[in-house]
């Protein structure tokens, strides 16, 4: 299970490393995949409830599963979705758009609630804070590339975990409109002190996503 973040009313955005085949699943093969949006309890659907197959998918070309740097992919619906006030795109940043340390970002995911624990049922979602990158790359052993972007509580006890893969870093403006700040990446453990969790940095690929998308 990935997360992942709605584009338009036919594409998402997600991690690459999600996309990845393993000795048991043939991830990369779209046909393997179902994207249930507008969901927020696993296995309950309701009247908004919308679920596709995936037509395409198309993971960058530079991903790295070693350092997962350029840990981005999208994926193209099979059918358009109708965009309601339950389904609705978050709005890309330019590629100059500056998110400051500091500043308040939200994660959201079904995944673990704790290091080792299990998956959620419900949607969750959590504030954290960007973290300076050259703070953030001398407390990961000097793991962050300029393509990633860090952000969690240093002190511990939030984070994203296992599961939550592909989901959304988001930063809402002044106005209270959200962007997608990055993609849930990688981390060390979840919720270790001085260890935040690491996320593709989007405003990196604004220019291919939109070359490979037109959004």
């Amino acid at each position: 299970m990935c997360g992942a973040s709605v584009l338009s009313d036919r594409w998402l955005l997600t991690a690459a490393h999600c996309v990845q085949d393993t000795t048991v699943y043939k991830l990369s093969q779209a046909h393997k995949w179902e994207a249930f949006l507008g969901l927020q309890v696993q296995n309950q659907t309701n009247e908004w409830t919308v679920k596709r197959g995936v037509k395409q998918i198309i993971a960058h070309r530079y991903y790295n599963r070693y350092t997962e740097d350029s840990d981005i992919a999208l994926m193209e619906l099979d059918t358009r979705v109708n965009l309601t006030q339950h389904i609705r795109p978050i709005c890309l940043p330019s590629s100059t758009y500056y998110f400051p340390s500091g500043q308040e970002a939200w994660i959201t995911g079904w995944g673990n609630t704790l290091q080792g624990g299990a998956a959620t049922a419900i949607l969750q979602k959590a504030e954290v804070k960007i973290i300076n990158s050259w703070l953030c790359n001398v407390v990961l052993n000097y793991r962050v590339t300029g393509n990633m972007l860090c952000a969690g509580v240093l002190s511990g006890g939030v984070d994203t975990c296992k599961g939550d893969s592909g989901g959304p870093l988001s930063v809402a403006n002044s106005r209270g409109r959200f962007f997608l700040a990055g993609v849930t990446s990688w981390g060390k453990g979840c919720a270790r002190i001085y260890a935040p969790g690491v996320y593709t940095r989007v405003t990196k690929y604004r220019s291919w996503i939109k070359q490979k998308t037109g959004v």
